[in-house]
């Protein structure tokens, strides 16, 4: 049986973010995930990290994966880290804070988002960038017991975002273990965005399964919950099951009418 988290970021976000992780306890989840909470700034004051850890304490949550500073998130940014400039040096300075609060929690996965492409940057300039930084982003993992997770996003919704199918996630994957010899970069297989991009979900479950560090659900069309669109959610997740995976389910889809407490009807078949 799969263990599912709610991802907090896109889910009980008609709650103020400190109340969320109570929220979600209260719907039954023991474990939460996040995108990186405070889009303005790589680096806030220890007050306001402080302030989510013990809300996420206090409710008896435990965050399973953190996204990496991504620029404005939700917003027209996909990542920061191949973007020549400000905003690299940004995701620079959040790579430690991000770390240190993940180990802080217990949190044992950190999402690199890889950045949109740059008008008049030579796109082999900004995968340079962008090594390097996975590279020093994956060695801060490491100190706190963490994976590095690259995903794909589909280019449907992130036109100028260059990973946009899981074989382009996986080579980054190998090009930052070769980097750093490490090992501990790994796939978040994201289905709602995969699926969105057209690819064979079965071939993609069996073939990465062995590289993917983090699982994230959402129906398709519409990005809504399990059953509300045509994705044979529960097919794919037991054959992902089977392939040998077992780590946590993340739920990043949009509750209908914005209720997000009552978007988890589906959950009663598992």
């Amino acid at each position: 049986m799969h263990r599912f988290d709610v991802n907090l970021s896109i889910l009980f976000t008609e709650l103020p973010l400190l109340e969320r992780p109570a929220a979600a306890a209260a719907a039954g989840f023991t474990e939460v995930e996040l995108w990186w909470p405070w889009p303005h700034t790589p680096t806030p004051p220890e007050d306001e990290l402080a302030a989510l850890r013990g809300a996420l304490e206090r409710a008896g949550t435990r965050l399973v994966a953190l996204n990496l500073y991504a620029g404005r998130l939700p917003g027209p940014d996909r990542g920061a880290l191949s973007v020549p400039g400000e905003e690299s040096e940004r995701f620079r300075a959040n790579v430690a804070v991000a770390a240190d609060f993940a180990r802080s929690l217990g949190c044992r996965a950190l999402n690199a988002l890889y950045g949109n492409r740059v008008d008049g940057v030579p796109a082999e300039e900004q995968d340079a960038l962008a090594l390097a930084n996975l590279a020093h982003a994956a060695r801060a993992a490491d100190r706190v017991g963490a994976v590095l997770l690259i995903e794909a996003l589909n280019a449907v919704e992130s036109p100028r975002y260059p990973l946009g199918d899981a074989a382009s996630a996986v080579a980054v994957v190998e090009k930052v273990d070769a980097a750093t010899g490490l090992g501990n970069a790994r796939l978040l297989m994201d289905l709602y965005h995969l699926a969105m991009a057209g690819e064979d979900l079965p071939a993609v479950v069996d073939r990465y399964a062995a590289v993917t560090g983090h699982v994230q659900i959402a129906d398709v069309p519409g990005r809504g919950a399990p059953g509300t669109g045509g994705l044979d959610l529960p097919g794919l997740l037991g054959r992902l099951r089977r392939a040998g995976y077992a780590g946590p389910v993340g739920l990043e889809y949009r509750a209908a009418g914005g209720t997000s407490a009552d978007a988890f009807g589906w959950l009663a078949e598992y």
